[in-house]
């Protein structure tokens, strides 16, 4: 999730920028465009591409929006941000989940639109896992940052984790234990 210079609002502000919500299949003609234009925006952010998933009809979406966990900001009923929470299926890592595809449109950053986000996601897994998990571009102080404020801590690094245009990329991998435990 990238950054621009816009001033920090205060959390009375917060709140009337963004409702959070999880999203439904009725919701992918919205949220298609807004996850397209975050694999254009920072490709080297996610693992998937624009070029792949711009291809899927519109049922894809659909589809991915009934089997997972996708949680919406809204701001005057526009999306302006995504993020996703997967709980690992093997019998050893049930106890853990994932947040994915974070991204929050440009108009939107700084707003605390992102922290909505997270802590609407951190909600939701404390009631299914023990632990939450991500991977960010260590590039990403921005993003970074967030991750931190809200309770993540870094546990490792991925070098050369993902390559694009020729380019590579580290990963931080960072959790939020909700039972209290640590790395």
């Amino acid at each position: 999730m990238a950054e621009d210079a816009r001033p920090e609002m205060t959390s009375a502000s917060r709140a009337s920028i963004a409702k959070i919500r999880l999203l439904t299949p009725a919701d992918a003609a919205l949220y298609r465009p807004v996850r397209l234009e975050a694999l254009a925006t920072n490709p080297e952010a996610f693992t998937s591409s624009f070029e792949r998933e711009q291809e899927k009809p519109l049922a894809w979406f659909e589809e991915r929006l009934a089997i997972s966990d996708v949680f919406g900001a809204f701001s005057a009923g526009e999306l302006v941000g995504t993020a996703g929470f997967r709980r690992e299926d093997g019998a050893k890592t049930a106890h853990k989940g994932v947040l994915w595809g974070m991204y929050v449109r440009p108009q939107a950053r700084k707003s605390g639109t992102g922290r909505l986000l997270v802590d609407a996601v951190a909600a939701h897994a404390a009631q299914r896992v023990e632990q939450l998990h991500l991977v960010v571009v260590s590039e990403n102080e921005a993003a970074l940052r967030l991750y931190a404020a809200a309770g993540f801590v870094e546990y490792g690094r991925g070098v050369k984790a993902l390559k694009y245009n020729g380019r590579y990329f580290d990963e931080t991998l960072m959790a939020l234990f909700f039972d209290g435990g640590s790395p």
